[in-house]
């Protein structure tokens, strides 16, 4: 599966699931790995997923890059088509689900929603090496 957008991950962040935070970046043209981009929160995706057994949050944040003309008038998700976000979420469930990853999404809220989550993945502690084996 190729994802519809860039799908990045916010950098010194952590969530329930242990790894970064994840963004896609709705942009003009593709980027490229390690590429960092000014971009704008409009949505957070909250989900739930179940691997091998252990249930943890999974939210996706959905951003606008900020030098995209092509989204430039999108500053909230009711600015998006509703037909878009339908698909970024199936996207999202389908892409875990051949990962044999149950994943549910639980709730859909705007920015202001969005800079929370990032706020408090940015809070927690990282873990160690030892933590991660």
């Amino acid at each position: 599966m190729m994802f519809p957008y860039d799908f990045g991950f916010f950098p010194h962040t952590r969530t329930g699931d242990g790894d970064p935070l994840d963004v896609l970046i709705l942009s003009d043209e593709s980027t490229f790995p390690g590429c960092q981009i000014d971009c704008r929160l409009i949505r957070v995706i909250k989900a739930e997923q179940i691997e091998q057994g252990k249930q943890s949050r999974n939210d996706r944040l959905i951003a606008v890059a900020e030098a995209s003309v092509f989204y430039s008038g999108v500053r909230e998700l009711s600015d998006l088509e509703p037909v878009v976000l339908k698909q970024i979420e199936d996207f999202f469930v389908n892409y875990q689900k051949e990962r044999n990853i149950e994943f549910e999404i639980v709730g859909r809220e705007g920015s202001q929603s969005a800079a929370k989550v990032l706020q408090t993945a940015r809070r927690k502690p990282r873990r160690t090496c030892q933590e991660r084996a």
